[in-house]
């Protein structure tokens, strides 16, 4: 292992009563770095903190720190220590005590206790309330204390679950300032949970993406808001446009209707890709002449240091726009999209395709539903086939009963023109969907499909694209 590797995750999975929470993570941290992981509420960021911490224990794979497998170390014996949501103070014991608890526990001389424990207080801005009580703190000095408790007995690594998640706006703010502040001079790693993105952006060396049970993309900040490796990172981490495109060849994506210039290569030539464009690196003005697109403004609202309009697109795309001017709604705006502002990323998925069993020659089974389909000639009871349908062929119902399937909305996406869906059938697997219906996450829906609209070939022919199963659209 690396010297300047102080965790090594390897191959980490976890799984509590059937449901796979992780699945098969592998993950450096190097020390002194401010990790982040950041994703959406039942991610697995949370589990992946507690398994550092010891808290729970891996179904499969391994903890290293520092080289040595301490999978199975117990918590207090673990050189790190953790920062809870909740804080959990002692209500008994006034803040020095809260501080100094630790350090009693290891039996230090009194004269060491203090010079750590003032040194600590110091640090976290709160010299001078040793003799506070702690339920007489605000929010934010509880969290200082917090900290402070944390970082007195030198831990090689800090644990921070979503501490500041309990603060208002102003406040957690200013601790994001503190918090960035005692990481440059503890110089000691700091490994962060939150679901909120941009404090990821403002606290992180490296931040780690995740979403159900995957990591989804690791790089710094910069890399993950400019640089999104699916759509799923593009829609999480701060307003897109995520659009369908083709890449006609390097450097010429085609979308909304019209060819543009990028510096993208190696998508090959008439490709299905997507696109991400920034709102704010889309360019509105009043000519129509010089522009790349023309549009007409739907709304416009002011958020405090820009304004956020939608334009509808002449070939019928809906765009975000941020910028510093206000267009007011029904004007007639020219849009512009620089070369080096369009991120094209490859297609996960670009039909539903899955193994499935002949149930009669009408009938087949796919993941545990069976769809009626057209007869298939010479098929009997039994046969392994490969199901494939097309994401707009798929026909969602209010009602799960009403479906040969049921399901939940996973993925949320809008593309412009129409709503793109993940729906989930199990624990890592897809059906998609493309839909100009409105859904909410978390929707229970069912799943049907027109029997003309079901492709089956048997298993001795190669499919015709990846799994849907096999990952996030």
């Amino acid at each position: 292992m690396e010297k300047d590797i102080i965790i090594r995750l390897d191959h980490l999975s976890k799984t509590y009563d059937d449901v796979k929470v992780l699945d098969d993570v592998s993950l450096d941290i190097r020390r002194g770095e401010f990790v982040t992981l950041l994703g959406p509420s039942g991610c697995g960021k949370t589990t992946l903190l507690r398994l550092i911490a010891g808290f729970a224990t891996p179904t499969s794979g391994c903890v290293y720190m520092e080289g040595e497998d301490i999978s199975g170390v117990p918590p207090f014996k673990r050189p790190l220590n953790t920062v809870f949501q909740r804080y959990a103070l002692f209500p008994h014991l006034d803040v020095y005590d809260n501080v100094a608890f630790g350090l009693k526990l290891q039996k230090l001389p009194v004269e060491v206790i203090d010079e750590k424990v003032r040194k600590v207080l110091k640090l976290v801005s709160m010299t001078g309330y040793e003799d506070r009580d702690v339920d007489s703190l605000s929010g934010g000095q509880q969290q200082r204390v917090a900290i402070a408790r944390a970082i007195v007995n030198q831990p090689k690594v800090l644990l921070l679950d979503e501490p500041l998640a309990a603060l208002d706006l102003k406040m957690r703010k200013d601790m994001q300032i503190e918090l960035k502040e005692m990481h440059r001079e503890l110089g000691i790693t700091f490994i962060y949970v939150t679901h909120d993105q941009e404090e990821a952006l403002t606290l992180s060396d490296t931040i780690v993406v995740l979403n159900d049970g995957h990591i989804q993309q690791i790089g710094t900040p910069t890399d993950i808001y400019n640089e999104p490796q699916n759509p799923f990172v593009a829609d999480f981490i701060g307003e897109s446009n995520i659009l369908d495109a083709v890449m006609v060849r390097d450097r010429l994506v085609r979308f909304a209707g019209h060819d543009f210039e990028c510096v993208d290569e190696g998508f090959g030539e008439d490709n299905p890709v997507d696109v991400v464009v920034r709102p704010e690196d889309i360019y509105i003005m009043n000519k129509l002449d010089a522009a790349q697109l023309a549009g007409t403004v739907k709304s416009c609202i002011f958020k405090g240091v820009h304004y956020e309009m939608f334009v509808e697109t002449d070939e019928g795309y809906e765009l975000m726009i941020q910028d510093y001017n206000a267009f007011e709604p029904g004007s007639r705006v020219g849009l512009i999209v620089k070369p080096q502002d369009i991120q094209v990323m490859h297609k996960q998925c670009t039909a539903n395709v899955f193994e499935g069993e002949m149930k009669a020659e009408d009938k087949v089974q796919v993941l545990g539903g069976v769809f009626d389909c057209l007869p298939v000639e010479g098929a009997k009871a039994g046969d392994k086939v490969t199901v494939e349908f097309a994401f707009d062929n798929v026909d969602l119902r209010d009602e799960a009963s009403e479906g040969s399937l049921e399901g939940t909305v996973g993925l949320l996406l809008y593309k412009g023109d129409h709503y793109h869906l993940g729906i989930v059938i199990s624990r890592g697997c897809y059906i998609y969907v493309d839909t100009n219906d409105i859904w909410d996450k978390n929707d229970l829906v069912g799943i049907r499909v027109a029997p003309e609209d079901i492709k089956i070939t048997p298993v001795t022919e190669a499919p015709s694209d990846t799994p849907a199963s096999s990952g996030n659209d």
